[in-house]
C-alpha cells in the first residue's frame, strides 16, 4: 500500500480490529503463540533445491509448472506447491486443489489446499469444499475448509455456512472456522439475519478465543448491519471479555447499535476506563454525530489521554462530528494541546465550524505554519487549512514554494483538493483550481500529479469542462519511469481513459524476470534472521520470515545492507492500525526501481506483523508497515515478511515524522 492506496483504506481502518496476537499460522482452536515464542525452522531453501524451484515458480506465476508438485511423493513438496498457488491465485488450479483436499493423506497438505482455494476466491470451489466438510477427519483442516468457504461461498450457500451439521455443533475447531468463514463472507458483503445471530452466539464467553475474535471482527466490519437487537451481548463483550481485541471489536460494533439509548454511555465509559488504549480508541471511533451530546465530555477528556493515539482519535471525533460548536472554543483547546498532530486535527475541527471567529482561527493556523520547523507538522497544518476555502491562496503558495520538503507539497495538494470539495468553495475560483491542477501535473512531482489526476477524473468536481484536453496528461505520463512511478502512472492513465471515454487500461505489473529472487542472498542468511530497527523512540526487533517470504526478505536485507532505510521517517501512522515507513520521499509516494511479487504464505496479520506496502498485487517495493493490533482484513492481500519480537511498546508510541536512525541485521 503506497501513500494514496493506504489512505484510501483508512476509512476501513476505523473498524480494523481483531485476529491474533501475532502473525502466525492459525491453529483451529485457540489463538497461536506469537512468532517470538515459536521455534525457528532451518533455512529450508539452503537445504533443498526443490523448495527453491517451487518458490521460483511461485514468483514467476507459473501455474502449469507448479501443478505436478501437487502429486509429488514427498508431502513437503505438495505443501509447498499448494501454498505457492495461494500466492499465484490462478483459478485454473482449482480442480487439482480440490482433488488434493479430498484425497491427500497428510492433514497439513489438505489445510494448505483449502487455504489456496480460499485465496483464489473461486466460486466453483464452493461445492467441493462443502462436500469435504463432513468427511474431514482432521480438526484443524475443518477450520481451514470453513474459512475458505467464507472466501468462496455464494449467497445461496451462505445458510450452509451459518448452520453447521449437527455432528460439528460442539467441535471447537469447526466453531472457530465457522466464525472466520462468516467474517470472510461478511467482508464480501454476504450476510444475513441468521449469520448475524450466529456471530453473536459465537461472541459469547464460553467460546474459544479464536471464535470470539472472529465474531467480534465480523460484527465490527460487515457493512449495513443493524445490531441494536444485540446491544446487551455486545456490551457484555466490550466490557468484560478477557482479550483486548475482542473488547475493541465489540466496542466498534456498538456503532451499529447506536439506536439503543444505552450505547452512548457504554462507549463513554469504555473511552474513559478500559485499561487497554486500543479499546479506548475503538470506543471513540464508534461514537457518532447523533450521540454527540452524551459522549462529548468523554471525548474532551480523551484529548489528554496518556496515549497519543487515543488523543488523536478524540480530535478526529470532533473533526468528524462536531457541528455548531464555537470555533474559538475549539481553537483555545487546540492551542493548549502538546501533541502537534492532535492540535492540528482539532484546529481543523475549529475551521470546519460555522459562525464567527473563522478568520482568527485561520490566522492562528497560518501563523503556526510559518513558525513550524518540522515538515510533518507543517504538512498537517496545511491539511487543517483544507477545511477553509478562504485559505486557498496561502495553501497554493505553500504547495508550490521552492525548496520545501516533498511531504509539504503532497499534503498541500491534498488540502487544495479538499477545499475544492467544500460546498462553500467560491464558484469564481474554480478556474484557478483547475489551473492549479494543471500546474501540478506539468510540474512532474509524482505525488502532486497523481493527486491532481485523481481530482480531474472525479465526476463530482466536474472538471471535464475546464480541462477537456488530455495532451498535458499524456506528456506527464511519458516522463514517468516504470515500475518506480507505477501509482502516479495508474492515476494519470485512469484520468486519460476517463476524459477520453475509453475502457480502463490494464496496470503494467512488472514480471519476475525484471527482479528475480536473489537466491545467493537467501541461502547466505541464517535460519532465523533478525533485524533491529533503531528509531528516535527506541529499538524494535524483527524476526524475518525467510521460509515464508524469501523474495521479500531478500529485498529487505539487500536494502538494509545498502543503508537504504537509514535516516528515513515513519511517514504514516494510523491509530490502532499501522506505523509505516521506508519511503525514500517521506510522503508514501516513493519506491525503488523494481517491484516484487506478493508472497501470501499461510500467515495472518496479528499485533506486530510486518507487511510490505503495495499499490495492488505484485507491486511491492521498499515500504513496510507494522500493525498495532490484529488487522485480518489484510490477510492474503499484503505480504507478511517479518514479526516484531521486541519493542511493541515502541511501536505503539511511534508518530508521523519519527526517524528511522538505522536498520541493522543481527544474528
Amino acid at each position: 500500500m503506497t501513500y494514496s492506496a493506504l489512505c484510501r483504506a483508512t476509512a476501513a481502518v476505523a473498524v480494523a480490529a481483531v485476529l491474533l496476537p501475532a502473525c502466525a499460522t492459525r491453529p483451529a482452536n485457540t489463538a497461536p503463540a506469537t512468532a517470538s515464542s515459536a521455534t525457528a525452522p532451518a533455512n529450508q531453501f539452503a537445504l533443498d533445491s526443490t523448495l527453491r524451484r517451487i518458490a521460483t515458480l511461485q514468483d514467476e506465476r507459473r501455474t502449469s509448472a507448479l501443478l505436478p508438485y501437487l502429486g509429488h511423493a514427498e508431502a513437503r513438496y505438495r505443501q509447498a506447491a499448494a501454498e505457492a498457488l495461494a500466492s499465484v491465485q490462478d483459478k485454473a488450479a482449482t480442480p487439482r486443489l480440490l482433488l488434493l483436499l479430498q484425497e491427500d493423506d497428510a492433514p497439513r497438505v489438505r489445510q494448505l489446499a483449502a487455504y489456496a482455494l480460499g485465496q483464489s476466491a473461486d466460486s466453483t470451489a464452493e461445492t467441493g469444499l462443502y462436500q469435504q466438510l463432513p468427511h474431514e477427519t482432521d480438526a484443524a483442516t475443518r477450520h481451514y475448509v470453513l474459512e475458505a468457504l467464507g472466501r468462496c461461498t455464494s449467497r445461496a450457500g451462505l445458510p450452509s455456512l451459518t448452520k453447521l451439521p449437527p455432528a460439528l455443533a460442539t467441535d471447537t475447531a469447526a466453531l472457530s472456522g465457522q466464525a472466520w468463514g462468516l467474517y470472510r463472507a461478511g467482508l464480501r458483503g454476504l450476510t444475513s439475519e441468521a449469520a448475524v445471530a450466529r456471530l453473536v452466539q459465537l461472541l459469547a464467553a464460553p467460546n474459544t478465543t479464536s471464535a470470539r475474535l472472529a465474531a467480534a471482527n465480523a460484527l465490527a466490519r460487515t457493512r449495513g448491519l443493524n445490531l441494536a437487537p444485540y446491544t446487551a451481548a455486545l456490551t457484555t463483550a466490550a466490557r468484560h471479555d478477557r482479550h483486548y481485541a475482542v473488547r475493541a471489536g465489540a466496542a466498534q460494533a456498538l456503532a451499529k447499535a447506536a439506536a439503543d439509548p444505552s450505547v452512548p454511555a457504554t462507549l463513554a465509559a469504555l473511552a474513559r476506563r478500559d485499561p487497554d488504549y486500543r479499546v479506548r480508541l475503538s470506543a471513540l471511533r464508534a461514537m457518532s454525530g447523533p450521540m454527540f451530546a452524551p459522549v462529548k465530555e468523554a471525548a474532551w477528556a480523551a484529548l489528554t489521554d496518556e496515549n497519543a493515539q487515543v488523543a488523536l482519535t478524540a480530535a478526529e471525533f470532533f473533526l468528524a462530528n462536531a457541528a455548531n460548536e464555537p470555533g474559538p472554543t475549539l481553537l483555545e483547546k487546540a492551542q493548549a494541546l502538546p501533541e502537534w498532530r492532535v492540535r492540528a486535527t482539532l484546529l481543523a475541527a475549529a475551521l470546519r465550524q460555522p459562525g464567527a471567529g473563522r478568520e482568527a482561527i485561520r490566522g492562528a493556523v497560518q501563523e503556526r505554519y510559518t513558525a513550524a520547523t518540522d515538515a510533518y507538522e507543517k504538512s498537517y497544518l496545511l491539511k487543517a487549512l483544507g477545511e477553509d476555502p478562504a485559505a486557498f491562496d496561502f495553501v497554493r503558495e505553500a504547495t508550490f514554494a521552492p525548496g520545501h520538503a516533498l511531504v509539504v507539497g503532497t499534503y498541500g495538494m491534498e488540502a487544495l483538493i479538499a477545499q475544492r470539495r467544500l460546498a462553500d468553495f467560491p464558484a469564481a475560483r474554480q478556474p484557478d483550481f483547475a489551473l492549479t491542477l494543471r500546474q501540478a501535473v506539468l510540474g512532474g512531482d509524482v505525488a502532486q500529479l497523481g493527486l491532481a489526476a485523481e481530482a480531474i477524473r472525479d465526476p463530482k468536481l466536474n472538471l471535464r469542462r475546464l480541462l477537456p484536453n488530455t495532451d498535458f496528461l499524456v506528456a506527464a505520463r511519458a516522463k514517468l519511469v516504470l515500475p518506480r512511478d507505477l501509482e502516479a502512472w495508474q492515476s494519470l492513465q485512469q484520468t486519460i481513459d476517463f476524459l477520453r471515454g475509453a475502457k480502463p487500461t490494464p496496470v503494467p505489473v512488472a514480471r519476475a524476470a525484471s527482479h528475480p529472487i536473489p537466491w545467493d542472498v537467501v541461502m547466505a542468511l541464517p535460519a532465523a534472521p533478525h533485524a533491529v530497527v533503531r528509531t528516535s523512540k527506541g529499538n524494535v526487533v524483527l524476526r524475518l520470515l525467510l521460509n515464508e517470504a524469501p523474495g521479500s526478505v531478500a529485498s529487505f536485507v539487500q536494502l538494509v545492507g545498502e543503508g537504504f532505510y537509514d535516516g528515513k521517517n515513519f511517514h504514516r501512522v494510523v491509530p490502532n492500525f499501522v506505523a509505516q515507513g521506508g519511503c525514500p520521499r517521506g510522503d508514501g509516494w516513493g519506491s525503488t526501481d523494481y517491484n516484487l511479487r506478493s508472497e501470501f504464505a499461510d500467515l495472518h496479520y496479528g499485533e506486530g506483523a510486518v507487511g510490505l506496502a503495495s499499490a495492488g498485487k505484485d507491486t511491492e517495493s521498499c515500504q513496510w508497515f507494522i500493525t498495532h493490533s490484529p488487522t485480518p482484513h489484510l490477510d492474503g492481500r499484503y505480504t507478511i515478511f517479518a514479526q516484531v519480537i521486541e519493542g511493541m511498546d515502541v511501536v505503539s508510541r511511534l508518530e508521523i515524522g519519527d526517524r528511522i536512525d538505522k536498520v541493522e541485521l543481527v544474528k
